[in-house]
C-alpha cells in the first residue's frame, strides 16, 4: 500500500493544470471555452475517482463514460459512443481495432489505456491513423524494446530482497543473459507485454535453467507462459513453486491441472487491485490523455 500512495501523490503533483480566467486590459475576462467546443472524450469504464477528478477539474475536456466499474460496455454501444470523439480512455476489456477506429472517425487523436499491457490494442491500425497512445507501465514498450522497470518495495519486500535474489525477466535481454539470470534467481518474475515475440517465452527450456528451489511469478499476461510446461516443471519438482496472477484463459477453469498442485498459487488478475494503486493508474491515464490532446509528450507513451 505504501508504494501505491507514493505513486498517487507523485501523479497528483504533476496533474495538468486547469484552464483559468485571466485579466485583459486590466479588466476580468472570461476566457474559458464554451463546453460544446471542448475536445470530446469517451471513457469506457467508471474509472477510479482520482482520474475523473483530474479530467473534471482540468476544464480542458468534456467527457462521457460507461457508468459501471465491473461490467464492460457492450460493443454495440461502444461503437456508437466513440463517434466523433477526440480522445478515448479505455481499459483492457475493450478491443481497439480497425472497426472501432473507423467508428470513431478522423477526430480521434489520443488513446489512453488504463493498463500495463497493450495486447488489446491494434498497434498497426493506430499507427496507420497516427493516433497517439499511452501505456501505464511497470515495463513499457518503445519501438519493440522494453524500458526501465520501476518497482517499489515495502518493508516485507525489502526483507525478501535482503535474503533472496529476485529478478524481473524482460524479453529485451539476450537469451544468454536470460538463462544466466534464471539459473541464479530465487524468485523469477516475468513482467512484459504479450506480443508475438513474448508468447510462450516462459517454457520448458527456461524452467529447466531454474534452480529447484526457485519460485516463478507471472504478473504480466498469461500468454507469455506455456502453461503445460509450467505444470510439468512444478509437478516434477523442477522448480519449487509458482505464483500466477494471470492465466489463459481468465478465469482459469477449476478443472485445470494447475489447480491440483499445492505449490502453485493462482489469483484472478488482481495484483494491482488496491484503492491507491488503481487511483494512481487512473490519474496517470487522465494526465496522459490531457497531455496528448495538448500535443505534449505523455508521461508514458507507447511509441508506434
Amino acid at each position: 500500500m505504501w508504494c501505491g500512495r507514493v505513486a498517487l501523490r507523485r501523479l497528483q503533483r504533476i496533474a495538468v493544470a486547469p484552464l483559468k480566467s485571466c485579466i485583459t486590459g486590466g479588466l476580468p475576462g472570461a476566457v474559458q471555452r464554451e463546453m460544446s467546443s471542448l475536445p470530446r472524450v469517451y471513457i469506457t469504464r467508471q474509472i477510479p475517482p482520482e482520474g475523473l477528478k483530474i479530467l473534471s477539474e482540468s476544464g480542458q475536456v468534456q467527457f462521457d463514460l460507461w457508468d459501471s466499474d465491473d461490467v464492460p460496455v457492450p460493443r454495440k454501444e461502444l461503437l456508437q459512443k466513440v463517434k466523433g470523439v477526440d480522445a478515448l480512455l479505455c481499459v483492457l476489456t475493450e478491443k481497439i481495432d480497425a472497426e472501432l477506429l473507423d467508428a470513431a472517425g478522423p477526430n480521434l487523436r489520443v488513446l489512453s489505456t488504463m493498463s500495463v499491457g497493450f495486447d488489446h490494442l491494434s498497434l498497426e491500425e493506430l499507427k496507420k491513423r497516427s493516433v497517439t497512445s499511452d501505456l501505464l507501465p511497470l515495463v513499457y514498450g518503445v519501438n519493440g524494446e522494453y524500458g526501465t522497470t520501476e518497482i517499489w518495495y515495502g518493508d516485507m519486500g525489502n526483507m525478501v530482497l535482503l535474503r533472496y535474489s529476485c529478478v524481473v525477466l524482460s524479453p529485451s535481454l539476450p537469451p544468454v543473459s536470460m538463462d544466466e539470470l534464471a539459473s541464479q534467481s530465487d524468485f523469477l518474475t516475468v513482467c512484459c507485454a504479450l506480443t508475438p515475440e513474448t508468447k510462450d517465452i516462459c517454457n520448458k527450456d527456461l524452467f529447466s535453467k531454474m534452480k529447484k528451489t526457485s519460485i516463478f511469478i507471472n504478473t504480466s499476461r498469461g500468454g507469455v507462459v506455456h502453461q503445460e510446461d509450467l505444470y510439468e516443471a512444478l509437478s516434477s519438482g523442477q522448480i519449487a513453486g509458482a505464483g500466477l496472477d494471470v492465466t489463459v484463459p481468465e478465469p482459469l477453469p477449476t478443472s485445470h491441472p494447475l489447480f491440483t498442485l499445492n505449490n502453485c498459487v493462482i489469483l484472478p488478475h488482481i495484483a494491482s487491485a488496491s484503492y491507491t494503486t488503481r487511483n494512481a493508474m487512473s490519474a496517470l491515464a487522465a494526465n496522459n490523455l490531457l497531455l496528448g490532446l495538448k500535443g505534449q509528450p505523455m508521461i508514458k507513451e507507447l511509441k508506434l
